[in-house]
């Protein structure tokens, strides 16, 4: 695989992963609770493929806010995952 198509799948997958989970929390009686260490492995998916250089820092805001806005209701989505880490 190139580093093009890598860069291409990791995106895909990071937003098939955001998309999945923002969709559950929607759906959950509990909210983001019941979802929270999903969560918190995404915020750490969405990091490490920046620092390895598999995708920007402003790719991975972007597929962030661009699943907030098809999923209003998913505030930990909204917030993005540089304050969710902090």
């Amino acid at each position: 695989m190139d580093e093009r198509a890598r860069h291409d799948r990791t995106l895909r997958l990071l937003e098939a992963r955001l998309e999945a989970l923002a969709d559950a929390c929607e759906r959950s009686p509990q909210g983001e609770r019941r979802f929270e260490s999903e969560i918190v492995a995404t915020v750490a998916a969405t990091r490490h493929a920046v620092e390895l250089g598999l995708i920007s820092a402003r790719e991975g805001d972007t597929v962030w806010a661009v699943v907030a806005r098809r999923h209003p209701r998913a505030d930990w989505c909204r917030r993005g995952p540089r304050s969710l880490a902090a």
